[in-house]
């Protein structure tokens, strides 16, 4: 898939609120079902995201993808991302080569993802 296909404004978008901290932003852009795994295995939910983004539990310094796969499903897109990052959390700086991979999903009622 093109490295240029319209996901990638949201993807960058994402990527600006998580490094500034922009609780808004994160609250438009993910999804009430979010749900991911932390470094420790833990499961996390959009609330506990955006708790630890809100109390300052959570700063993210960097992330600097170091490469990206896209595939189009139709109204599903994924979407496997390296990373490079940084943060510090709950006073402890960590510093990761991570894999992220995101499902973004456009609903069919408004056509948003």
């Amino acid at each position: 898939m093109s490295q240029d296909h319209p996901i990638l404004s949201f993807e960058t978008a994402l990527v600006e609120a998580q490094l500034t901290g922009d609780v808004a932003a994160l609250e438009r852009l993910l999804d009430d079902e979010l749900y991911f795994t932390g470094l420790g295995g833990r499961v996390y939910s959009k609330a506990d995201d955006l708790a630890a983004h809100r109390s300052g539990q959570l700063r993210i310094t960097k992330m600097r993808p170091l490469e990206r796969h896209i595939t189009a499903l139709g109204p599903v897109v994924v979407v496997s991302v390296l990373m490079d990052a940084e943060a510090i959390v709950a006073g402890v700086a960590n510093v990761a080569t991570l894999r992220y991979t995101r499902i973004w999903h456009q609903r069919l009622m408004d056509g948003k993802w």
